[in-house]
Formats: structure tokens, sequence, C-alpha cells
């Protein structure tokens, strides 16, 4: 097997593992949310990211990864950015309506291509600036149904936005400025994350919720879903930054989005939630916006390689990491880009 080949099945894997754990901790939270009455979400993600550590702690004492550190300031200020992202975006969703929130997440794109454009000199050729918008357009229709706007909540939702991009940005620039793997950066990274979301959670959810994470009744059932839950995320977090690492922030919020078409369809077959025309005709204009993404990625990609390696050295880091990497997936020579100095969360996509 070669290596391109081997890279290509490391990214399908990727993928696939992304997909495949987001949509089932989806499905698992909402039971617990919804069904048992747990609507702690950010204090529940607390304890998703110290049983990733837990996880991972154990796997470095098996040997199953080695540990590299590297710059300790890099590494707490990714952590406790993460925390805060995840812990605005719990915010946002309380203090919008749904539909606002789902404007929130769309936004991500545009504003990370935005800042990828200003700070990093990425070149996004027009026809993936068009699948993009094709893949707006179609989780638009599928998902937002109200945009009521309040100052408090306009807020929250652009610290959000901002927070959330330069944390899914740094997540792939730190992997190959530093050259550590995503699990060295998950492992390093998440006691931040636990210690900054196990601080504000609690305030956080009493906030939205007017309970106490600590007086709430803590029966077999809901024990058995928040233990599954920490178990699923131990997936999500990993397949989060090895999506990242492996292609870019813009694919991780394309394959995002792939996931709150795929809930969508699963709520409507399992749990038999309310599902429109409107609903199908979104995720289908969804999907071929995905479908154009990851073939013009594909394109610039091959084109690229084709060059000689003179004109290519002079030739933007574009954005040629598709959904399914098609060629030699190889983007491996950007270590130098990134700064000195966070997305994943799992909470993230508990709410599709």
């Amino acid at each position: 097997m070669t290596e391109s080949t081997g890279f290509q099945l490391g990214t399908v894997g990727a993928l696939s593992l992304s997909v495949i754990s987001s949509v089932s901790i989806v499905i698992c939270n909402k039971a617990l949310i919804s069904t048992l009455g747990f609507n702690f979400a950010t204090t529940l993600t607390s304890w998703h990211l110290l049983v990733t550590f837990c996880s991972l702690h154990i796997a470095l004492w098996l040997k199953l990864f080695e540990h590299k550190p590297f710059d300790a300031r890099a590494v707490m200020g990714f952590g406790i950015l993460n925390g805060i992202s995840i812990g605005l975006l719990n915010l946002c969703l309380g203090f919008n309506s749904v539909g606002f929130y789902q404007m929130t997440k769309l936004a991500i794109i545009p504003c990370t291509v935005l800042l990828e454009t200003l700070f990093f000199k990425k070149d996004f050729s027009r026809k993936i600036q068009f699948s993009l918008v094709i893949l707006l357009l179609g989780v638009g229709i599928a998902t937002v149904t109200d945009l009521q706007l309040n100052l408090l909540g306009s807020v929250l939702s652009l610290l959000a936005i901002v927070t959330t991009c330069v944390a899914q940005i740094m997540t792939n620039t730190i992997q190959k400025r530093f050259k550590v793997s995503s699990t060295q950066l998950l492992y390093q990274s998440c006691p931040y994350q636990a210690t900054t979301l196990f601080i504000t959670g609690p305030f956080v959810d009493g906030l939205l919720t007017n309970q106490n994470v600590f007086a709430f009744k803590y029966t077999p059932h809901v024990l058995i879903f928040i233990v599954l839950s920490c178990l699923i995320s131990v997936s999500v977090n990993f397949s989060t930054f090895l999506v990242i690492g492996k292609t870019s922030p813009v694919t991780y919020q394309v394959l995002g989005h792939l996931k709150t078409c795929l809930v969508l369809a699963f709520g409507y077959i399992l749990l038999h939630d309310p599902f429109s025309w409107r609903n199908i005709l979104g995720i289908l204009i969804a999907i071929v916006g995905m479908g154009l993404y990851s073939y013009f990625c594909a394109v610039d990609s091959q084109s690229k390689q084709s060059e000689p390696p003179a004109q290519l050295s002079q030739v933007k880091d574009g954005e040629t990491e598709p959904l399914i990497i098609i060629e030699n997936g190889s983007n491996k020579g950007n270590d130098s880009v990134g700064p000195k100095g966070p997305i994943w969360a799992s909470n993230k996509d508990l709410h599709a």
C-alpha cells in the first residue's frame, strides 16, 4: 500500500468515524435531554472531556501513542479557547431562537473562509465558494424556521462564531506547526478544556435552565445514558481533531452540516420527529452542495499536483481537502503555516 493510498484510507476512516459517532451522540443526548430531563449540556461536556482524557491516559499507558510535549502556552490557550467556545455556543442557543442558533452555525463557514483568506492567504476558488453557498442554502432551508433577534443573543452569537472559527483553525495549524498528531494534541489540551467547562458549566447551565446540576435526581436510566454519552464522546473528540488535522476547518464544517442532515433524517425515521417537504428539499440541496464541494476540491488538488515544482511553490495554499480525497491526499508540506499560539466540542453537535 502506497503512502498516498494509506493517507486516503485514513481520511475516509476519520470522516466516517466522525459522522457515525456524532450522529450517535446526538441521538443519545436528545434522549437524555428530551426524555429524561437532563438539561445540563455544558456540564455534560466537561464530563465528556474528562472521560476522553482518562481514556487517552490509559492509551498512553498502553503505549498506543507517544506523548509529545510542545509549547505549553499554546496548549493552554488552545484548551481554554475551546472551552469558552463551547460555553458560548450553549449560551447562544439559550438566549436565541433555534432558527437564529442554526443561522449562527451556518455563519461559521463563511467566517472561517474569511479568516483563512485574510490571515493565512488561502485561496478559495469561485467553484468552491459556489458549492459552499449551495450547501449553506440547503441547510438553511432544512433547519432555519424563525429568526427572532435580541441584542444579548446577537452578541453571544457573534462571540461564538469568532471563537469557534479561531479554535478550529488553531486545531489544524497547531498540528502542522508543531508536528503533533490529533491524539497528542487532544491529550494535552483536554485537561484545560475540561477544567474550563467544569468550573463554568454549572453556572452556565443554571443560568439557562434555572436548575442546579448537583441537585438533579440521578436515576439509573439517567446514569446509563450519561455513561453512554461520555463513552461515545471519546470517539467524537478524537475524530474531530483527526478530521481537522487531515483536512481543514472548512471541510470539517461541511462535514458538520452533513451530520445535521443525517440527524434530521434519523430523527424522522427513528424518533418520528416532525418532517416536511421543506426539510427534504433542504437536505437534497445540501447534499448537492457537499458533492460539488468535494468534487471541486479534488479537481483543484489534482491540478495543483500536476503543476511543475517551481510554479507550485508560488501557488497560494488553497482549500483542496475534499470530503473524500480521490487523488494523492498529501497536503503535508504546510508545516510552516500557523500561528504560535481551539473545536471541537462534543456538545456542539448536541442540537441538530
